[in-house]
C-alpha cells in the first residue's frame, strides 16, 4: 500500500513524540516500542469501556452497575484518550492520506472509528433530541467500545507487524555483530590489542584459533581452515595459506595466522553485504507497485460500499434505521481495511531478502528478485563460474635424467618472482609438495615466451610449449622447462571445472532453465567444458559487445534472460539482460551493474537465487490471495447481506478482530520464508 512511501518524512509528528534517531519507521508509523506504550494505555482504558457496554446486555447486572447516563459518561471519558492519544499515529496518517489523496488502510480505520466515536459523543450530549426511533431502553445506544476496542486491536496488529518487519532484518543484525570488537595488531615485533575501528590498511594482525577475523586482508604467515559459511552458505571450512584472501566476520577454526589488512571499516566485504541488503530492503518490486495500485482503487471502492450500505439501511432497513445504517457502514469500513493487502508484498520481500543474505545471495533490488522467477534462459561465463578461474598443475612429464620434483623445483625457482597466473600455479604446486628452492638470480621475463633466471647454478628457462596432448578431453596449457638450453620436462596446467558445476547445471535444467555459456576463451576449450557439463549452447571468443548482442538476440526471440558475469568485461551484457547477476567474491561484491550478487562465484549460488526468487514470489501470491479473498468475503457480510436470511449482523468490534487476524495470517505466511530451503 502507498502508506509506506511517506515513511521517513512524518515520523517526528506521530502523536507529538519524536522517535530516537535510529528508531525504524515502517509504513509511516513509529517503531514497535512507541506503539506498544500506546497499546498498553489503550488496553487498560478499553477493557472497562467494553465491560460497561456489554453489561447493558445482561439485565441482572443493572443492580450493581452505574446508572446508564453515568456509564455513558465513563465510557466517553475513557475512550477519548484512546481515540485521540493512543490512536494519534493513525489519525496523523489519515490526515496525510486525505491531504495527499493517497488513500490507505488508515483512511478506513480512522473513518470507521471516528464515525463510531463522534456519533456516540453526539448521542451522549444531545441524545434527548434524537428521534424516538433511535432511543433504546436506556437512551440512544453508544458505540464508544467500538472506537476504543478497534483502536486497541489495530495497535496490537501494528505492533506485531512492526516486530515482524524488525525480525526480517535479523540477518542484517546478525551480520553487523559478526565482526569482533578487538584485533591483535603486531607492530615492531610486539602484539597489542586495539579496537577494530583503529585498524588501518597495511597493519599486520594475528588471528588465533576460534576467533573471528576482524577485517579483510591477505594471509602473510601461517595457515588455517576458515569457516566462511556466513558469506557463502557453504558449511565446509576453507584452507587459507600465505597469499590467500580472508574476510572480516568469518571464523578461524584450527590454526593461527598473521594477515595484512587490505580493506577496513566501510570497505570490508561484510560492510558491503550489510549495505547491499539494506538497499535491497528499501527497493520495491513491480508486484509491490501492483498492490499499491490495487490499494488506490480499493480504498475509494470500500468507502463507496460503506456509503451504499449506509444509504440502503437508512432507506429500506428496519428501525432504528439510522443506527443500523451507521453500525453496518462502520463495520464495512473496518473489515475492508486493506492492511493485509498492504503487507502482502513488503513483508515477504524483506523476509526473503534476509533469507537470501544468510545463503550468500545478496539482493540489490527487489525488482531483480521478482524478474528472476520468470527467467527461462541463463547466460554464464566460463572462467571462475564453471571453472576454478585459476590454472592448476595437473601433470608433470620429466625428461630422462630428471625427476618430477627436480623439474618442479627448477620451474618454481625461476618463476617465483613472477606474478603471472601460470607462474603462481607452478609456485603454489611446489609449496604444496613441500619443495624448497634457492632465490633465483638474473630473473628476466620475456613477453610472449616466458621467464629466464639462474637457479641452482644453472640457467633455467620456463615458457609455453607448442601443441597439446593428443586426445585430451580437457585442453591443457603446456609449459616447457629447460636447463642450459636442454629440455628438462613439461608441466601441464588446466583450469579445472568446479566440483559444484555439474550438479548445479543439472538442477538448473530441472528448474526449466536453458543454460548458455558465453566466454572469451577459445572454441576448443569452451566446447570441452560445455560437453562435460551438458550445457545447451556455447558462444566462444566473445567480445563484450558480442556478449551484449547475444543477450539482445535472445530477448528479441522472446526469451527471459538472466546474465551472470564478473561485471567488468560483462558490463554491457549485464546492462542488457533482464536480470543482472554478479558472480564473484571480495571486491566483486559491490558491483553496481548487478541486481543480484552471489557472494561465492559458482553455480550453486545461482541455483539458490532461483529457488529464493520463486519462493518469495509464490509467497507474495499466496498473501495477495489471502488478502483479496478475505476482503471479498468480509465486505458483503459486514454490509448485512446475511441479515434478511439469518438476522445476522457483524458487530464493528468483531470486524476489527477479523481485520487484525487477516493481517497476522499474512505476516505469519511471509515469515515462513525464513525457513525456505535454498
Amino acid at each position: 500500500m502507498h502508506g509506506h512511501t511517506h515513511t521517513h518524512s512524518h515520523e517526528s509528528e506521530m502523536g507529538g513524540e519524536t522517535p530516537a534517531p535510529d528508531a525504524p519507521v515502517y509504513m509511516g508509523l513509529p517503531d514497535a516500542r512507541y506503539l506498544l506504550r500506546r497499546f498498553w494505555v489503550a488496553l487498560t482504558l478499553s477493557l472497562p469501556v467494553a465491560f460497561l457496554a456489554m453489561a447493558e446486555m445482561f439485565p441482572s447486572a443493572h443492580a450493581w452497575l452505574p446508572a446508564p447516563d453515568v456509564s455513558g459518561w465513563i465510557q466517553g471519558v475513557l475512550t477519548t484518550p484512546v481515540f485521540f492519544w493512543a490512536g494519534a499515529p493513525f489519525i496523523r496518517r489519515w490526515w496525510i492520506s486525505l491531504r495527499e489523496r493517497d488513500t490507505n488502510m488508515f483512511t478506513l480505520i480512522v473513518t470507521g472509528t471516528g464515525a463510531a466515536y463522534f456519533y456516540s459523543v453526539a448521542a451522549l450530549l444531545f441524545g434527548d433530541r434524537f428521534p424516538a426511533a433511535l432511543q433504546g431502553t436506556h437512551g440512544v445506544p453508544l458505540y464508544f467500545e467500538a472506537a476504543a476496542v478497534i483502536t486497541t486491536i489495530v495497535l496490537i496488529g501494528q505492533v506485531l507487524e512492526q516486530r515482524a518487519h524488525a525480525r526480517t532484518g535479523a540477518a542484517i543484525e546478525a551480520l553487523m555483530h559478526l565482526a569482533p570488537a578487538v584485533a591483535h595488531r603486531i607492530r615492531d615485533g610486539r602484539e597489542e590489542d586495539v579496537p577494530v575501528a583503529d585498524v588501518a590498511v597495511g597493519d599486520a594482525l594475528r588471528v588465533r584459533p576460534g576467533e573471528k577475523i576482524p577485517v579483510d586482508g591477505r594471509v602473510v604467515e601461517g595457515s588455517s581452515a576458515v569457516d566462511e559459511a556466513m558469506l557463502t552458505g557453504e558449511p565446509m571450512p576453507v584452507t587459507k595459506t600465505a597469499g590467500d584472501a580472508v574476510s572480516g566476520g568469518t571464523l578461524n577454526t584450527t590454526g593461527s595466522f598473521v594477515f595484512r589488512a587490505e580493506r577496513v571499516g566501510r570497505d570490508t566485504l561484510l560492510a558491503h553485504i550489510i549495505q547491499l541488503v539494506e538497499e535491497a530492503q528499501e527497493s520495491e518490486a513491480p508486484i509491490q507497485r501492483l498492490a499499491d495500485r490495487v490499494s488506490n482503487f480499493f480504498v475509494p471502492a470500500v468507502a463507496g460500499a460503506a456509503l451504499v450500505t449506509f444509504v440502503l439501511w437508512l432507506t429500506i432497513g428496519p428501525e432504528p434505521r439510522f443506527i443500523h445504517a451507521l453500525v453496518n457502514a462502520v463495520a464495512v469500513l473496518i473489515i475492508a481495511c486493506p492492511c493485509a493487502l498492504g503487507l502482502a508484498t513488503p513483508v515477504s520481500l524483506v523476509t526473503g531478502i534476509g533469507r537470501g543474505a544468510q545463503a550468500g545471495v545478496l539482493v540489490r533490488n527487489a525488482e531483480a528478485l521478482e524478474r528472476l522467477s520468470y527467467v527461462d534462459t541463463l547466460l554464464i561465463d566460463k572462467t571462475g563460474t564453471l571453472t576454478e578461474g585459476k590454472p592448476q598443475v595437473v601433470e608433470i612429464v620429466p625428461e630422462p635424467s630428471f625427476d618430477v620434483n627436480r623439474v618442479l623445483e627448477l620451474a618454481a625457482a625461476a618463476e617465483s618472482p613472477s606474478e603471472h597466473p601460470l607462474a603462481r600455479a607452478i609456485v603454489g604446486k611446489a609449496r604444496a609438495e613441500g619443495i624448497e628452492w634457492e632465490s633465483p638470480a638474473d630473473f628476466a621475463a620475456e613477453p610472449g615466451f616466458g621467464v629466464t633466471a639462474r637457479a641452482g647454478g644453472s640457467k633455467v628457462a620456463v615458457g609455453r610449449a607448442a601443441g597439446s596432448e593428443p586426445g585430451d578431453r580437457e585442453p591443457r596449457t603446456r609449459v616447457a622447462v629447460s636447463v642450459e638450453g636442454r629440455l628438462a620436462g613439461t608441466i601441464l596446467l588446466a583450469d579445472p571445472i568446479k566440483e559444484s558445476s555439474a550438479p548445479a547445471v543439472a538442477e538448473l535444467h530441472r528448474l526449466g532453465l536453458k543454460v548458455v555459456m558465453v566466454t572469451g576463451d577459445e572454441e576448443r576449450v569452451a566446447r570441452a567444458v560445455a560437453d562435460k557439463l551438458g550445457l545447451d549452447e556455447v558462444h566462444a571468443r566473445t567480445t563484450p559487445a558480442r556478449k551484449q548482442e547475444i543477450v539482445r538476440q535472445l530477448r528479441a526471440a522472446g526469451r527471459r534472460v538472466a546474465f551472470a558475469g564478473d561485471g567488468i568485461n560483462d558490463a554491457p551484457a549485464l546492462a542488457a539482460a533482464e536480470v543482472a547477476i554478479a558472480m564473484g567474491t571480495g571486491a566483486d561484491v559491490a558491483m553496481a551493474s548487478a541486481g543480484l550478487v552471489l557472494v561465492k562465484g559458482d553455480l550453486r549460488g545461482l541455483v539458490r537465487a532461483v529457488h529464493l526468487s520463486r519462493g518469495v514470489l509464490g509467497n507474495i501470491r499466496q498473501n495477495l490471495f489471502l488478502a483479496f479473498v478475505y476482503n471479498g468475503l468480509g465486505i458483503p457480510i459486514a454490509a448485512g447481506v446475511l441479515y434478511p436470511v439469518a438476522g445476522w449482523l457483524l458487530n464493528p468490534m468483531l470486524a476489527g478482530v477479523a481485520m487484525s487476524l487477516s493481517s497476522i495470517s499474512v505476516v505469519s505466511n511471509a515469515l515462513r520464508l525464513r525457513r525456505l530451503k535454498l
